[in-house]
Protein backbone atom coordinates (compact mmCIF):
# COMPACT_ATOMS: atom_id res chain seq x y z
CA UNK A 1 0.00 0.00 0.00
CA UNK A 2 1.04 3.46 -0.63
CA UNK A 3 0.62 6.03 1.96
CA UNK A 4 1.14 9.52 3.05
CA UNK A 5 4.46 9.32 5.42
CA UNK A 6 4.32 10.15 9.02
CA UNK A 7 6.49 11.79 11.45
CA UNK A 8 7.54 8.30 12.79
CA UNK A 9 8.10 7.20 9.32
CA UNK A 10 11.55 9.15 9.35
CA UNK A 11 14.46 6.79 9.97
CA UNK A 12 13.17 4.52 8.20
CA UNK A 13 12.61 6.78 5.12
CA UNK A 14 16.11 7.85 5.84
CA UNK A 15 17.52 4.50 5.58
CA UNK A 16 16.15 4.00 2.67
CA UNK A 17 16.93 6.70 1.19
CA UNK A 18 20.69 6.85 1.74
CA UNK A 19 21.18 3.26 1.20
CA UNK A 20 19.79 4.06 -2.31
CA UNK A 21 21.90 6.28 -2.91
CA UNK A 22 24.49 3.95 -2.11
CA UNK A 23 23.00 0.84 -4.36
CA UNK A 24 22.42 3.49 -7.00
CA UNK A 25 25.29 6.21 -7.51
CA UNK A 26 28.08 3.69 -6.36
CA UNK A 27 30.92 4.78 -8.94
CA UNK A 28 28.45 7.68 -9.73
CA UNK A 29 29.27 9.80 -6.72
CA UNK A 30 32.43 9.92 -4.87
CA UNK A 31 32.76 7.47 -1.67
CA UNK A 32 33.43 9.92 0.28
CA UNK A 33 30.01 11.33 0.16
CA UNK A 34 27.86 8.20 -0.01
CA UNK A 35 29.64 6.62 2.67
CA UNK A 36 31.20 9.54 4.91
CA UNK A 37 29.26 12.34 4.13
CA UNK A 38 25.75 10.63 4.78
CA UNK A 39 24.09 10.03 8.02
CA UNK A 40 21.11 8.72 8.97
CA UNK A 41 20.54 10.08 12.10
CA UNK A 42 21.02 13.56 10.41
CA UNK A 43 18.73 12.72 7.57
CA UNK A 44 15.89 11.83 9.63
CA UNK A 45 16.11 14.63 11.53
CA UNK A 46 15.57 16.55 7.95
CA UNK A 47 13.02 14.46 7.58
CA UNK A 48 11.16 14.88 10.27
CA UNK A 49 11.50 18.52 10.25
CA UNK A 50 10.58 18.48 5.99
CA UNK A 51 7.25 16.56 7.34
CA UNK A 52 6.46 19.00 10.08
CA UNK A 53 6.21 21.03 7.21
CA UNK A 54 4.11 19.75 5.60
CA UNK A 55 5.14 21.66 2.34
CA UNK A 56 6.25 18.73 -0.07
CA UNK A 57 4.08 15.55 -0.27
CA UNK A 58 6.22 12.27 0.71
CA UNK A 59 4.73 8.77 0.51
CA UNK A 60 5.99 5.13 1.72
CA UNK A 61 5.16 1.91 0.17
CA UNK A 62 4.36 -0.27 2.56
CA UNK A 63 3.38 -4.14 3.02
CA UNK A 64 2.62 -6.33 6.02
CA UNK A 65 3.99 -3.32 8.37
CA UNK A 66 7.24 -3.08 6.59
CA UNK A 67 8.44 0.09 5.25
CA UNK A 68 9.65 -0.71 1.25
CA UNK A 69 10.57 2.69 -0.63
CA UNK A 70 9.39 5.91 -0.50
CA UNK A 71 8.88 8.98 -2.65
CA UNK A 72 8.31 12.64 -3.25
CA UNK A 73 5.74 14.24 -5.41
CA UNK A 74 5.04 17.83 -6.50
CA UNK A 75 3.98 20.54 -8.44
CA UNK A 76 7.69 20.94 -11.01
CA UNK A 77 10.04 23.05 -9.36
CA UNK A 78 11.00 24.05 -13.09
CA UNK A 79 9.78 27.56 -14.25
CA UNK A 80 9.79 26.44 -17.99
CA UNK A 81 8.09 23.12 -16.82
CA UNK A 82 5.54 24.85 -14.10
CA UNK A 83 2.59 23.17 -15.30
CA UNK A 84 3.81 20.09 -15.05
CA UNK A 85 3.91 17.29 -12.29
CA UNK A 86 7.25 16.26 -10.92
CA UNK A 87 8.62 12.86 -9.34
CA UNK A 88 11.36 14.65 -6.71
CA UNK A 89 12.76 11.35 -5.32
CA UNK A 90 12.12 7.63 -5.89
CA UNK A 91 13.78 4.78 -3.97
CA UNK A 92 13.26 1.51 -2.76
CA UNK A 93 15.14 -0.40 -0.42
CA UNK A 94 17.99 -1.96 -2.32
CA UNK A 95 16.88 -5.60 -0.95
CA UNK A 96 13.41 -5.22 -2.28
CA UNK A 97 14.48 -3.54 -5.48
CA UNK A 98 13.20 -5.95 -8.79
CA UNK A 99 9.85 -6.68 -6.77
CA UNK A 100 7.28 -4.33 -8.56
CA UNK A 101 7.46 -1.60 -6.10
CA UNK A 102 9.21 1.31 -8.19
CA UNK A 103 6.76 0.59 -10.89
CA UNK A 104 3.67 0.23 -8.14
CA UNK A 105 5.04 3.83 -6.59
CA UNK A 106 5.61 5.45 -10.42
CA UNK A 107 2.07 4.61 -11.28
CA UNK A 108 0.61 6.08 -8.38
CA UNK A 109 2.78 9.15 -9.08
CA UNK A 110 1.54 9.41 -12.73
CA UNK A 111 -1.98 8.81 -11.28
CA UNK A 112 -2.25 11.50 -8.54
CA UNK A 113 -0.96 13.52 -11.46
CA UNK A 114 -3.69 12.96 -13.56
CA UNK A 115 -5.99 13.53 -11.23
CA UNK A 116 -5.07 16.60 -10.57
CA UNK A 117 -5.31 17.48 -14.38
CA UNK A 118 -1.53 17.29 -14.65
CA UNK A 119 -1.00 16.32 -18.63
CA UNK A 120 2.96 15.79 -18.61
CA UNK A 121 5.41 14.50 -15.52
CA UNK A 122 8.98 15.25 -15.30
CA UNK A 123 12.01 13.54 -13.50
CA UNK A 124 15.47 14.34 -12.99
CA UNK A 125 17.74 11.52 -13.51
CA UNK A 126 21.98 11.33 -13.09
CA UNK A 127 23.39 11.10 -16.59
CA UNK A 128 25.61 8.12 -15.44
CA UNK A 129 22.80 6.20 -13.80
CA UNK A 130 22.39 3.76 -16.30
CA UNK A 131 19.83 1.58 -14.43
CA UNK A 132 17.38 4.29 -13.33
CA UNK A 133 17.42 5.47 -16.97
CA UNK A 134 15.94 2.07 -18.04
CA UNK A 135 13.68 2.32 -15.78
CA UNK A 136 12.20 5.69 -16.58
CA UNK A 137 12.49 4.63 -20.39
CA UNK A 138 10.68 1.28 -20.09
CA UNK A 139 7.99 3.64 -18.69
CA UNK A 140 7.46 6.23 -21.33
CA UNK A 141 9.81 8.48 -20.02
CA UNK A 142 12.32 10.56 -22.71
CA UNK A 143 14.73 12.48 -21.94
CA UNK A 144 14.07 16.03 -23.12
CA UNK A 145 17.37 17.59 -23.67
CA UNK A 146 17.51 19.60 -20.30
CA UNK A 147 20.06 19.04 -18.54
CA UNK A 148 21.83 20.03 -14.85
CA UNK A 149 25.15 20.09 -13.59
CA UNK A 150 25.72 19.17 -9.72
CA UNK A 151 28.71 20.84 -8.71
CA UNK A 152 28.85 19.37 -4.99
CA UNK A 153 27.78 15.93 -6.45
CA UNK A 154 30.53 16.32 -9.67
CA UNK A 155 27.49 15.21 -11.90
CA UNK A 156 25.08 15.72 -14.30
CA UNK A 157 21.30 15.44 -13.83
CA UNK A 158 18.80 15.20 -17.04
CA UNK A 159 15.46 15.80 -16.86
CA UNK A 160 13.15 12.96 -18.26
CA UNK A 161 9.24 13.79 -19.33
CA UNK A 162 6.45 12.22 -20.22
CA UNK A 163 3.23 13.17 -21.63
CA UNK A 164 -0.48 11.76 -21.49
Amino acid sequence: MIRKAEIDDASRIAEIQISGWRYAYKGIIDDIILFRKLNIEKKSQMIRETLREGKEEWFVYEENGIIKGMMIISKSRDEEKSDCFELCAIYVEPLMIRNGIGKKMLEYFEETGKNRGFKEYIVWVLEKNIIGRSFYEKNGYKPDGKKLEIEKLNAVEIRYCKKI
